[in-house]
């Protein structure tokens, strides 16, 4: 697989899905990280800190989001645009639904985990 794939995505996408992610949470520090070596895309740190006697979790927000190195790629086929733009509709109700299985709180920046990484991402709705 190519990284030109990887390059555009980061490029393109990650900027995008960050705004989307940050306009629902305004409190999350949100950091682009380039692929840990070939054949990888990149990925999006949230991290966040209130105050710890507010917390829902013992640990302040620290969540990777990684997605498919495929799915990345289908993104630039035909209808990629249109899959993505439903991804981004669909991507605060993605956060909610994460909450409770992963022992998140983004009300409360808190965390289960001292790190969790949310891997293998598609874009679908």
């Amino acid at each position: 697989m190519t990284t030109d794939f990887f390059a555009r995505f980061e490029a393109e996408c990650l900027p995008r899905i960050a705004d989307a992610i940050g306009q629902q949470h305004r409190r999350l520090q949100l950091q682009p990280l380039h692929a840990d070596g070939a054949g990888m895309p990149p990925r999006l740190r949230m991290t966040a800190e209130g105050p710890s006697e507010l917390r829902r979790h013992p640990y302040a927000l620290d969540i990777t989001l990684a997605w498919d190195g495929l799915e990345v790629q289908r993104l630039f086929a035909a209808g990629g645009e249109a899959r993505f733009a439903g991804y981004l509709a669909a991507l605060p109700a993605k956060l909610q639904a994460w909450q409770e299985p992963r022992g998140i709180d983004f009300r409360s920046l808190s965390q289960a985990d001292p790190q969790i990484l949310i891997g293998g991402l598609d874009f679908e709705r």
